[in-house]
């Protein structure tokens, strides 16, 4: 990953900070020397202060131009102890991206330029300590710069290759959302063509026959549009009906028979056989149900059962059906997590994807969570009539 695809945008806050930092270094180097270099040379305190100023306009480009300002910096804190301040960010920053053919060649010149400022630039306080001190000082410091940018600039690669995982895997989750949903619509579009071609194509000849037929007698146009309207009645049920005539697969040609909630004893029943431990209870009038309201119950159920089925297998699930005319219809199926999943629960399948997308076609809603008792919960309402 190249630094400039990991390096945070520069701030308003982060530069008033990193400001702050530079003058209190820069001013507590040049405190030491300042009332010296004011009384014995006075073009020296004044040229500090310029070339410190200088560094200090020069530092903001840093990110752009790392190696010019960072020598640049390095050499001027030869003469000007109120450069040091910009030198340290730059020779930081510049640590920051990992690239040794630049740190190396800027930390020998930072030790090089410190050990130069000691030999023909200290002041007298400055020059009476020793010299292998100074000499050690200045070398761990400038390796102490250079690992911080280091640590720096991994942390920050870290966190960007962390951001850049998750944006993706949101991407691909919610291609895969989409994906399902398309699914979903697709099989419903088929089924509709199933079901319904063959009602409307028998309403189309028998309109064909009024339009195109002038011989027909009122006794044979009364029998044509009686068989228009009981087709044109047909197909409105079983429009409502399509939602619950899935096929299994995109080759059949017959759709399978439609499921309502009177099927449902079977499907708990089979639950059951399968090693499923399932508390059933229904309080609803299954025959005010439409057909449509009722295979959707049906496919929520079974999603609700295969889930736990795959995700808890040894767990008892509870479920519970109820409603009325003016309530509507509400399904609640819960089941307690494995421990080995702790409190995060289950990862949302697609096949809730899919459930939910055509929940929401009949005007209904749909929710998956997890109680803080560690119990997975699917609530599913959906109105009475569809």
């Amino acid at each position: 990953m190249r630094p400039e695809q990991y390096q945070p945008p520069m701030t308003w806050t982060g530069r008033l900070w990193r400001l702050a930092v530079m003058l209190c270094i820069s001013a507590g180097a040049f405190a030491t020397r300042a009332s010296y270099l004011w009384d014995e040379a006075r073009w020296w305190f004044i040229a500090d202060l310029t070339l410190g100023l200088v560094s200090f306009i020069v530092i903001w480009w840093r990110r752009r131009h790392p190696v010019p300002v960072t020598t640049f910096v390095n050499i001027v804190t030869i003469v000007s102890s109120s450069s040091l301040g910009p030198a340290i960010l730059a020779m930081v920053s510049l640590s920051t991206r990992r690239r040794w053919r630049e740190i190396i060649p800027q930390a020998v010149l930072s030790v090089v330029a410190g050990i130069i400022a000691l030999e023909f630039f200290a002041t007298p306080t400055e020059a009476s300590d020793p010299v292998i001190v100074q000499y050690a000082v200045t070398a761990v410091a400038t390796g102490a710069m250079v690992a911080w940018g280091l640590y720096i600039g991994s942390r920050r690669e870290l966190l960007a290759s962390w951001r850049a995982r998750a944006l993706a895997s949101e991407a691909e989750q919610q291609a895969k959302v989409m994906q399902a949903r398309s699914l979903e619509r697709a099989r419903i579009a088929r089924e509709m063509h199933d079901i319904l071609a063959h009602r409307i194509s028998a309403m189309s000849m028998s309109a064909g026959a009024l339009a195109y037929r002038s011989d027909l007698s009122a006794e044979q146009i009364r029998e044509t549009a009686q068989t228009i309207q009981e087709t044109s009645h047909l197909a409105l049920t079983e429009l409502r009906e399509v939602l619950g005539v899935l096929r299994e697969g995109p080759g059949d040609a017959t759709p399978e028979k439609p499921q309502g909630v009177p099927d449902l004893s079977g499907l708990i029943e089979e639950a059951r056989r399968l090693g499923m431990r399932v508390e059933s209870r229904c309080d609803i009038d299954v025959g005010s149900l439409s057909p449509g309201i009722a295979r959707t119950l049906y496919r929520c159920v079974q999603e609700a059962l295969t889930n736990a089925r795959r995700h808890s297998p040894s767990a008892p699930v509870t479920m519970h059906i109820r409603g009325g005319p003016e309530h509507g219809v509400d399904l609640l199926v819960e089941n307690p997590l494995p421990l080995s999943m702790g409190s995060n629960g289950p990862t949302p399948g697609f096949g809730l994807v899919g459930l939910a997308e055509r929940v929401g076609l009949h005007g209904g809603r749909q929710s998956a969570t997890v109680s803080e008792d560690k119990r997975f919960l699917l609530h599913v309402w959906l109105p009475w009539q569809s």
